[in-house]
């Protein structure tokens, strides 16, 4: 007889989710989490009547399992994983085992940068054309949770290569590859290979009936297409091959001749241009009409943290970019913009190239502030180039600094390009801090402006 008994490790948003799918399906669960679970999942977990530890592995009742459910954040380079490994225990994602419990169509979205934006971009066209769609994956929402009850025909989910790592079977309807640049590198073995075969694991199991869309200009991409047999029909998109789906002087023109300008989008930039086209991109594929996108494109209220406006001082924007936490993602943001800016970065350094950047910083920045414990690498690379340069690590200086540099109608940019760490718990905390010391500052001026 078959074991029905799996292991959950990890109890966060995916590891509740799979633990509580399973108990619907009739497996016998057991949850195990290294660190302290969330008093609201512990409560999950209690209700459905599913047996959990924290704080440990007891390898003696997980091995007991014929399969395990593992965290994306748990490496299969972990101990408790190689141990599975050597008794034969199957060890999956938890989309994996929530997607042969639906027969919805999932469009599922990968890419180095840019995956949130354009998974809630791609939700909100399919919601607004009245389309019966979830949201789920690394944006924060347990597929395998909504699952359990399995209401709607779609679910756009964003999914991490960690999470394609514990992908076997997983064949979406529509996948998006929005780019591939060096990230993770240690858990790859400082491979880039590995990590590009890592998010091509989204395309290995579809056939001619499924979509990929994929941005044709990403060279590491193209490499890998031109590599593999892939068996679904392709969708390119490019911001310089006229021949396909492309954006050119400030329009998005799909092959067919449809066109959406730009500043029509609350979206700007070229990195949004291409979030934009693979988005539009797969509701087209699903046949939502024309007019409901444009109008779509104009209500869409983005993520946190991504190129968010955050308020106006003295006529300078202060935009808010905490989610770059990688030189690729700042360079997208620097050339988002056509005025001077003052540019905040820094925080830990993950063996950043900042050469890939130095031609938009040369044309672009008029100032530096680097906020972050160890500036030196940052420091190093930009003190020639740029006259203006701070160093501090506190965000109030940094913010009240910038503002000193700017003038009227340049823009104070917060893109750091490093990890949050060494300052902040997060990048969402350092966003917040960012958005509060602005807000702060800007009540200060307008106190000052009225007492005058």
């Amino acid at each position: 007889m078959v074991s029905r008994k799996v292991t959950i490790l990890g109890a966060g948003e995916s590891g509740t989710g799979a633990a509580l799918l399973a108990r619907s399906k009739g497996y016998d669960v057991f949850v195990s989490d290294f660190g302290k679970i969330k008093d609201s999942y512990k409560k999950e977990l209690t209700d459905a009547g599913i047996a959990f530890e924290e704080g440990k592995h007891s390898v003696d009742i997980i091995f007991e399992s014929s399969l395990i459910i593992k965290s994306p954040g748990i490496s299969e380079k972990s101990d408790i994983i190689k141990k599975a490994q050597a008794k034969n225990i199957q060890f999956i994602d938890e989309i994996e085992f929530a997607a042969q419990y639906t027969t919805a169509k999932i469009i599922a979205i990968t890419g180095t940068n840019g995956k949130t934006t354009t998974t809630l971009l791609t939700y909100h066209l399919l919601k607004e054309a009245g389309l019966n769609v979830g949201l789920a994956g690394n944006v924060g929402h347990s597929l395998a949770k909504q699952i359990i009850e399995d209401k709607h025909d779609y679910y756009v989910v964003e999914m991490s290569s960690f999470q394609l790592d514990g992908a076997v079977y997983f064949k979406p309807f529509i996948g998006v590859l929005l780019n591939i640049t060096p990230d993770h590198m240690d858990r790859y073995d400082y491979k880039l290979t590995n990590y590009v075969d890592s998010k091509f694991r989204l395309v290995s199991n579809m056939t001619p009936d499924d979509h990929f869309i994929y941005y044709a200009d990403n060279v590491l991409i193209q490499e890998a297409i031109n590599k593999r047999s892939i068996k679904a029909q392709l969708h390119a998109v490019s911001l310089t091959d006229e021949g396909q789906t492309h954006a050119a002087n400030g329009e998005i023109i799909f092959d067919d001749g449809f066109k959406i300008a730009q500043q029509d989008t609350v979206l700007r930039g070229e990195h949004n241009a291409i979030n934009m086209m693979a988005a539009i991109s797969a509701a087209r594929i699903l046949k939502v009409d024309e007019e409901c996108i444009r109008q779509s494109l104009k209500t869409f209220k983005n993520a946190p943290h991504r190129m968010e406006y955050v308020a106006t001082i003295n006529d300078v924007d202060f935009i808010n970019d905490s989610k770059a936490t990688n030189v690729d993602a700042v360079r997208y943001a620097l050339d988002s913009f056509t005025v001077p800016l003052v540019w905040i970065a820094g925080g830990i350094d993950k063996g950043n190239d900042y050469s890939l950047v130095m031609e938009s910083v040369n044309a672009k920045v008029k100032a530096l502030v680097c906020l972050g414990k160890d500036n030196s690498k940052l420091r190093d690379a930009f003190h020639e180039q740029i006259i203006n340069l701070l160093e501090t690590d506190n965000i109030k200086d940094a913010v009240r600094s910038a503002l000193g540099y700017a003038e009227a109608h340049d823009v104070v940019l917060l893109s750091p390009a490093c990890a949050s760490f060494d300052l902040f718990k997060n990048y969402e905390d350092r966003g917040n801090q960012f958005k509060q010391a602005v807000l702060e500052l800007k009540q200060e001026f307008e106190s000052k402006a009225l007492n005058q």
